[in-house]
């Protein structure tokens, strides 16, 4: 071998080696810049600013998702993960500088009047635990891509309230006048002047059954109802979507008919694709039998093989629970779910979790419940223009590869 072709050869050597670590130090850059990219937080906005940033997805200043990833393994979702989704902006905070002189106007009974926070206080007390969902949960998974805020499973949480009762207001006013088929509540957020109020109040009818489980609420998670979240004094209405969940409450009438506000008569309405809304239409009240699987969900979607707790909630609106199914398959076969953790009523969420032995390979997880009526999930989504009431549970599936 010749002089030069040894220094051919050792030239050779050194460029390949240099390529090596050129690519290689290339795909470093490229991962770091990915990391990087992936944990820019979205400022929040200051009047949540208490929230935990990396809990949650900032698409607005007024919606706010949780992260599927950031639910835990306890039933309730703490109020600095819980998501944020307001129709107008929250009034200003000195609202609830002294919550106790918040006024509520009590119409449609016997005896109507006027009551601070503070006499509400003193005429009874309950507390309930309930979700609380956005109707256009799991909006984002529709092919049709509804106008609205691309919910997944976010927009949902399971919320400890404590207030007095609906139906003890009433009935220290001397009851509910005859004929009255519905409870209407009206919000408190200011309104934009020089145009008609009716147009953009947010003022939502419930039917009256839903008086005995209803909370006029002062309180979430054993502390005063934040802001952000409709405070000083929200009314819940267990089982129904939380549009109909009123914040900052103003007037709470008992009334023949439903409301002629506009986010009563034409919003939040199951239209048909390519359809205008209209009364006629069935109104976003009470919430579906709903299930998805919180757990194992990486943002990379790989999980180590071995023993695995698939875990994930459940709730049924107005009916309790009965059961939940897991698949590992995408639908092809099922296994039945343990219940975790208290139950604390039929409007809470349950935990649920299967244990199983995942190999290395490409599995879709997915979760379906039964509710105590019989109901079961369904495995597509009712399609409609807003894309509201998503409770599929081919929707909410996804893949992990164990590897």
């Amino acid at each position: 071998m010749t002089k030069l072709d040894n220094q051919n050869r050792r030239n050779l050597m050194i460029s390949s080696v240099s390529s090596v670590a050129i690519a290689s130090l290339a795909g470093f850059h490229k991962t770091i810049f990915a990391q990087a990219a992936a944990e820019v937080v979205k400022p929040l906005p200051p009047y949540v600013a208490w929230k935990d940033p990396k809990s949650v997805i900032i698409h607005s200043s007024t919606t706010i998702e949780t992260k599927r990833s950031a639910f835990g393994t306890s039933v309730i979702t703490p109020a600095d993960q819980l998501y944020i989704r307001n129709n107008l902006p929250a009034p200003n905070p000195s609202i609830v500088a002294n919550r106790d002189a918040w006024e509520i106007s009590i119409r449609g009974v016997k005896e109507p009047r006027i009551f601070t926070l503070a006499e509400l206080k003193s005429l009874g007390l309950e507390t309930t635990a309930a979700v609380l969902q956005c109707s256009g949960n799991g909006r984002g998974y529709f092919p049709s891509k509804p106008s609205g805020t691309p919910w997944t499973v976010g927009a949902a949480g399971c919320v400890i309230w404590s207030g007095v009762p609906v139906r003890q207001v009433a009935q220290t006013l001397g009851g509910v006048l005859p004929s009255m088929k519905f409870i209407t509540g009206t919000g408190g957020e200011k309104l934009p002047e020089g145009i008609d109020p009716k147009s953009i109040i947010v003022e939502r009818s419930v039917p009256l059954a839903a008086m005995q489980d209803a909370l006029l609420a002062w309180e979430m998670n054993g502390a005063p109802i934040p802001l952000a979240h409709g405070g000083p004094l929200r009314l819940i209405v267990p089982g129904y979507a939380g549009v109909n969940n009123i914040k900052y409450i103003k007037e709470l009438t008992f009334s023949a008919q439903e409301s002629d506000a506009k986010i009563m008569s034409h919003g939040y309405r199951i239209t048909p694709l390519g359809g205008k809304t209209d009364p006629s239409q069935p109104s976003v009240q009470e919430m579906n039998i709903k299930s998805w699987i919180n757990s194992p969900f990486t943002d990379n979607g790989t999980v180590k093989p071995g023993k695995v707790q698939i875990q994930g909630v459940a709730f049924g609106g107005l009916h309790a629970v009965k059961g939940v199914e897991v698949s590992i398959n995408g639908g092809k076969s099922w296994q039945q779910a343990r219940f975790v953790g208290p139950d604390l009523g039929k409007y809470a969420w349950r935990q649920f979790t299967l244990e199983t032995l995942l190999g290395t390979g490409s599995y879709t997880l997915a979760s379906r419940a039964t509710d105590t009526s019989g109901k079961t999930q369904p495995e597509t989504r009712g399609e409609n223009q807003s894309g509201y009431n998503n409770n599929s549970w081919s929707d909410h599936s996804f893949n992990i590869i164990v590897a």
